[in-house]
């Protein structure tokens, strides 16, 4: 996997296209339903709760959305359209050296269109980092990387650089 340093504006160019944020806001009460990852490593499972203490209220303009089931493992912006997972096993795509990834203030991520058939969008994954964190962006939502800043600065400080023993 290789890591570009490119400034945000950049990030819009073939691996991400640009596509229009749209500012949404999950109805009062509402929930998204997000699986937790498998139980991680009890170490794995203490940076995701310090992370999820640390993550932004919104993200893209969207709003925070409970989860279900409730979890430290996971979190929602705008109903579904933007979802976190932490603690998930290191993904078989990390070892491939062809694919994209960028660097979002000190955060290494891999970038992977989403097929169609599973709804489209983006999927996000952490790298170089003591748990991998997952963010998988609906394709009405998804916009430059730009989205992953608030994120990535929640990760930096919660979740230690080097490599997750999961």
């Amino acid at each position: 996997m290789s890591f570009h340093r490119r400034p945000l504006r950049l990030l819009a160019l073939p691996a991400v296209p640009v596509l229009l944020a749209l500012p949404a806001c999950s109805p009062e009460g509402s929930r998204a339903r997000v699986d937790p990852p498998p139980t991680p490593p009890a170490a794995v499972a203490e940076l995701c709760a310090a992370l999820h203490g640390k993550l932004p209220a919104t993200v893209a303009g969207l709003e925070r959305t409970a989860t279900e089931p409730e979890s430290p493992l996971t979190a929602a912006w705008g109903g579904s359209a933007i979802v976190l997972r932490c603690g998930i096993p290191k993904p078989p795509e990390m070892a491939d050296p062809e694919q994209e990834g960028v660097q979002v203030d000190d955060v290494a991520w891999l970038l992977e269109k989403l097929p169609a058939g599973a709804g489209g969008g983006f999927r996000f994954t952490t790298g170089l980092r003591k748990a991998y964190t997952e963010v998988r962006v609906d394709k009405e939502h998804a916009t430059d990387a730009g989205m992953l800043v608030g994120l990535s600065a929640a990760i930096a400080e919660t979740v230690p650089e080097g490599i997750s023993p999961y």
